[in-house]
């Protein structure tokens, strides 16, 4: 998500400004994607503490998918808007502007990894996490689309959004947003069929990348590689490492490699 032109134009967005307490201005993107983070957390959880699943490990894996998870959001950003961090300094506000979603997710994945390999946990808890990851991504979504970041290419359709260059534009945030509502919802129900551990992660987690795989055809990023942007060769490894970690594709690959 390109920074430059959002962070240098204050009336850039719907509503970027969400409310003003004297000399302080509370923006909507800050507060929206906060309150999802928070609302994710007690989600998670209240959910561990009735399935008497919270412990001092849970601790250890929700603080790593915290600092992987920001860590993996940032990166990105300062890899491809390195120029402008570096022409705006001492200036700070660039390198403090600006996050992925989608490096958020497989920062926080990493770290969790890393840390359930290195604290020897062998027990899976993404079923605890998948809803409470839903229901933040669909209301920090919120704050995007009145921030005015992550917009869409122009449309026609009767809701296209104007962002502050005079075209209605796709309000690709709001598609997002309805999205992981509606994966929230599935995943709730799901989660009272008794699905297999960490299944309702991997749902969510191809559902996710496949949506955001296909929503990049229609939002303003740059193109990469192969005709395709940065987040959706992203969404791409994702698929191939669910596919490679795939108990049947594991299975199979067994069997070929028996065979010969």
């Amino acid at each position: 998500m390109p920074i430059e032109g959002i962070i240098s134009n204050p009336n850039w967005g719907v509503y970027p400004i969400l409310l003003k307490i004297g000399n302080i201005s509370i923006d909507s993107y800050s507060f929206f994607v906060g309150l999802g983070i928070l609302v994710g957390l007690l989600f998670f959880y209240f959910e561990s503490k009735k399935n008497n699943r919270f412990s001092e490990s849970t601790f250890y894996i929700l603080f790593s998918a915290l600092v992987g998870g920001a860590l993996g959001s940032k990166l990105p950003i300062w890899i491809v808007n390195y120029h402008q961090i570096i022409a705006s300094l001492p200036d700070l506000t660039p390198l403090f502007s600006g996050r992925t979603i989608v490096g958020g997710f497989i920062g926080g994945t990493i770290a969790v990894m890393l840390t359930k390999k290195y604290l020897g946990i062998k027990e899976k808890r993404g079923n605890l996490f998948a809803p409470g990851i839903a229901i933040g991504l669909a209301i920090g979504r919120i704050g995007c689309f009145l921030r005015g970041c992550c917009y869409g290419i122009q449309t026609n359709l009767p809701w296209g959004v104007n962002f502050g260059d005079g075209i209605l534009r796709h309000p690709t945030q709001i598609y997002e947003s309805i999205f992981a509502l509606g994966m929230f919802i599935y995943l709730e129900k799901a989660k009272n069929k008794n699905p297999a551990p960490g299944q309702l992660l991997k749902i969510f987690m191809i559902s996710y990348f496949s949506f955001r795989f296909l929503i990049e055809f229609i939002r303003v990023e740059p193109v990469v590689l192969f005709g395709l942007t940065g987040y959706q060769l992203a969404s791409l490894f994702v698929f191939g490492y669910y596919a490679i970690t795939s108990e049947k594709v594991r299975t199979f690959i067994n069997l070929k490699a028996f065979d010969r």
